[in-house]
């Protein structure tokens, strides 16, 4: 006789996908192996566990993506850098020349 399957709640299984959980620390939090976890997948989506978990935290990523957008809106000008640095290809560049009468650290002290 086969043993009695353990239940997975669907909504708190994609909430920690969002999160970016491992399926070790799904498996965990549900009290079942992570094998458990994959066949469950096959059996409730049809596909496994990665491809749920690729599709599933790509919710999370849009979440972190949506409040550090808010937060560079507000103001926050240490997150405006790095949105532009990370988006629209900006960088730091230190262009120095002895014409700018930048002098060179010189080898001779």
């Amino acid at each position: 006789m086969a043993r009695p399957q353990k239940e997975i709640d669907k909504e708190q299984f994609e909430k920690l996908c969002s999160m970016f959980c491992t399926q070790i620390e799904i498996a965990e939090f549900f009290d079942v192996t992570d094998d458990t976890i994959h066949s469950w997948c096959k059996r409730t989506y049809k596909l496994g566990f990665s491809e749920v978990y690729k599709r599933k935290s790509s919710m999370g990523k849009m979440s972190v993506r949506r409040k550090q957008f808010e937060v560079a809106m507000g103001g926050n000008v240490t997150m405006l850098i790095w949105l532009g640095k990370q988006y629209l290809g900006q960088a730091d560049r230190m262009n120095f020349s002895e014409e700018d009468g930048f002098e060179f650290p010189s080898d001779k002290l």
